[in-house]
């Protein structure tokens, strides 16, 4: 295959020449004209080149002008010009082409739902799976839904533009799908609407499966896979799963979502490993889940969609996708692929993604080729559970808040949740309060508390009492993060100060405070960073009345 790369670079210049002429001096490191025109003819030979790699041929241009045997045919269905049986206006289960080997696949086009186009518009989400079935096996070598086979997951791209999957107003395909005996693609709605007329413009409209009839299939020719999972856990605890293959095979692709529900921001220490034929530790091991797509320091702010690598956001979190084409995974007996921080990665991750509130949801596509028969698929999740995790923050878990009463039941006058997304100041009987002088936002860690005031220099709030009040203030700083080695502070109440540092698990700090500190009414709070290139934190405040 790296050889087939090399000759793309030599017939792309070639055939450059020949558009352009030898007055135009051709530079692939230069000019926005000649770079789009690269990534046009690049992209359409390698395309090309794969689609030829099934049956050995070497897949150059002089190739296309060979009078190839075998026919080339298309399947129709889904239409209304097709028969009710491949429509889905009498069966939620359509077969969309039922075809008779030896013969190669060469792509299958989906058109977008009529609901797409309605007022208000209804898109497609993960509530229709794509199967597809080789050679009579009793279960499908393709399971996915049908918008995440397309790099679309969940239905919410209006575009997908990548080397073998695209979607403009339609889903293409151009894997090769080569079978010996039999191919039969499905699509299978398992959503609540029965079948009729409103399901019919639901689903895809139109579909077409091209394919070419050859005289034998090469014996060292890989049937297509693709698998699709979802799971939410704490990946500091274990490693998410992507994929769990037996047999002889390749791993040439796959597009994965990653977040945290209801929360803006992600992790991208996680490393994407590759366990060979029974290995013990992964041969192949990319570090960091941002450069494994081909990125690095975090995805991009804007998204990039390239023939082989992309990246754009999902939900509050982000969608990367990678082809490996010149590098596929070879594999003689089995592959396991799977998402988890590094053994050698700072602790900090295991420790904070294994704690409750930090659950993290990711989903995958895999591609792969391999000789059948192939090992089991997970048992697919039901359409309600194949949708995205609401945006709720620390779902699945729930942040527990103490209620006014139990306050009251401690003489509480206020009780401030410093950085909270939604309740900074939980609780204020009448004559208190706080505002925040300086100090910026964080609500990233786990729980029990997730939030903070934080700021490189100092952190300052400022209490409204009663005056002349007395009573006992307390601040509760913690450093799940062990930021930057830990933290180190002095935490400020009034005109007393307190040094603190190693408060990984928290701390409070307490003090009694009255006249005349509280004369005006007003009493301040603050934390001043003690450590260079670290900050300073604040999560809690509360002021308890003495009697």
């Amino acid at each position: 295959m790296v050889d087939l790369i090399a000759a793309a670079q030599d017939c792309w210049q070639e055939w450059l020449q020949s558009e352009w002429g030898n007055d135009n001096e051709i530079d692939m490191n230069s000019g926005s004209r000649h770079r789009s025109l690269a990534r046009v003819a690049l992209a359409g030979f390698v395309v090309w080149a794969v689609g030829s790699v099934w049956s050995g041929r070497g897949g150059l241009w002089e190739d296309l002008s060979r009078l190839t045997p075998g026919r080339v045919r298309a399947e129709n269905a889904l239409w209304i010009e097709n028969k009710l049986s491949a429509r889905f206006n009498t069966s939620k289960r359509v077969v969309v082409a039922d075809l008779k080997g030896p013969a190669v696949i060469t792509m299958v086009h989906f058109a977008l739902p009529q609901s797409h186009f309605g007022q208000p518009p209804r898109f497609l989400g993960r509530e229709l799976l794509l199967r597809a079935y080789w050679d009579d096996e009793p279960t499908p070598s393709v399971e996915v839904p049908l918008v995440d086979f397309f790099c679309d997951p969940n239905g919410v791209r209006d575009e997908v533009n990548t080397l073998l999957v695209n979607k403009r107003r339609g889903y293409n395909a151009y894997f090769p799908m080569p079978f010996a005996k039999s191919g039969r693609i499905e699509l299978v709605y398992d959503g609540p609407v029965e079948p009729g007329e409103e399901l019919w413009r639901l689903m895809p409209c139109y579909s077409y499966v091209m394919y070419r009839t050859v005289d034998a299939m090469p014996e060292d020719c890989g049937y297509l896979h693709a698998s699709w999972r979802q799971e939410a856990l704490l990946l500091g605890a274990r490693d998410y799963l992507a994929l769990d293959a037996k047999g002889r095979g390749k791993f040439v692709g796959w597009n994965v979502t990653m977040r945290l529900p209801g929360r803006d921001g992600y992790p991208v220490d996680q490393n994407e490993k590759f366990y060979i034929d029974g290995e013990s530790e992964a041969s192949v091991e990319f570090q960091g889940i941002e450069d494994s797509f081909g990125f690095s320091w975090g995805f991009p702010p804007t998204e990039s969609q390239f023939p082989l690598t992309g990246f754009y956001r999902f939900m509050k979190g982000a969608m990367g996708y990678r082809f490996f084409v010149q590098d596929a995974i070879s594999f003689e007996k089995s592959l396991r692929v799977m998402i988890g921080f590094g053994v050698n990665e700072d602790p900090m991750f295991r420790r904070e993604f294994s704690k409750r509130g930090n659950s993290m949801q990711l989903s995958s596509t895999v591609y792969w080729y391999q000789t059948e028969p192939h090992a089991p698929f997970p048992a697919m999740l039901s359409a309600s559970e194949r949708a995205p995790a609401p945006e709720e923050p620390f779902w699945p878990d729930k942040e527990t808040l103490p209620t006014a009463d139990e306050l009251r039941a401690r003489n509480v006058k206020l009780h401030v949740l410093c950085g909270h997304a939604t309740n900074e100041v939980l609780f204020a009987e009448p004559g208190y309060g706080a505002r925040v002088l300086r100090g910026y936002k964080w609500n990233g860690w786990g729980l029990p508390v997730a939030h903070c005031r934080a700021d490189n220099e100092e952190v300052e709030v400022e209490l409204t009492v009663p005056s002349g009040a007395k009573g006992k203030v307390r601040v509760y700083v913690i450093d799940p993060d062990n930021f930057e080695g830990g933290r180190k502070q002095r935490v400020m109440i009034g005109g007393h100060s307190t040094d603190v540092e190693g408060f990984v698990e928290g701390r409070w700090i307490e003090r009694d405070v009255g006249e005349p500190e509280t004369a005006s009414g007003r009493l301040t709070v603050r934390a001043v960073n003690a450590r260079k290139g670290s900050n300073a934190v604040i999560s809690k405040i509360e002021w308890i009345d003495r009697k």
